[in-house]
């Protein structure tokens, strides 16, 4: 098997395994897989820019994998959860994150897609779901900005400015991403030719 059939393999397989009768369950099962494919990666930027010395803390930024990898299954059985799951796992992620890199970093930044995200992934019908899943980031944000206390590993202070303008870049095309995947579920049907 050929690389360029192998990887059209993959892509059809993680097509199928992201797909949902729910559109807005699907959509944020794309959501997820992008999330959870760019996870293992994460710690390499941190490297790159910052170094190894945060390392073995720096490995627990994987936490969020497994259940950003899970949120498709999860849908499948519980459309509701599937989402709810989502917008946790990112909220409770990305506070891990801030306490491990410091806010500094600009993880906290994260935030700001969390509370899209989760006003994205819930319709009219749950609207009260959609407020409490947007709210959670929201709080989070309110109850710990200023309040993690020193990161088990203090960068030097260029390192932070370097991790921060990566972490904004990376809320930006999340942010772009979302609009992209979103607007889809918008599109107007096309007319038969």
């Amino acid at each position: 098997m050929t690389l360029k059939a192998l990887m059209a393999k993959l892509v059809a397989g993680l097509g199928a395994y992201a797909s949902n009768p729910q559109p807005l369950a699907a959509a944020g099962n794309k959501v997820a897989l992008v999330l959870a494919g760019n996870g293992p990666f994460y710690p390499v930027y941190v490297v790159a820019l910052a170094g190894s010395e945060g390392m073995p803390w720096l490995l627990m930024t994987l936490f969020a994998f497994p259940f950003f990898l899970s949120v498709p299954a999860i849908s499948r059985h519980h459309p509701v959860l599937g989402r709810v799951t989502l917008v946790l796992a990112g909220t409770i992620h990305t506070v891990l994150c801030t306490w491990l890199l410091g806010e500094r970093s600009g993880t906290e930044l994260f935030l700001i897609p969390c509370i899209t995200l989760a006003s994205l992934l819930f319709g009219a019908g749950e609207r009260a779901l959609m407020l409490l899943m947007a709210v959670l980031p929201l709080g989070a944000y309110y109850a710990l900005h200023g309040k993690y206390g020193a990161p088990p590993y203090l960068y030097p202070d260029d390192a932070y400015a370097a991790l921060f303008s990566m972490n904004a870049i990376s809320v930006g095309m999340l942010s772009i991403f979302l609009g992209i995947v979103f607007s889809g579920l918008y599109a107007a049907p096309s007319k038969p030719a």
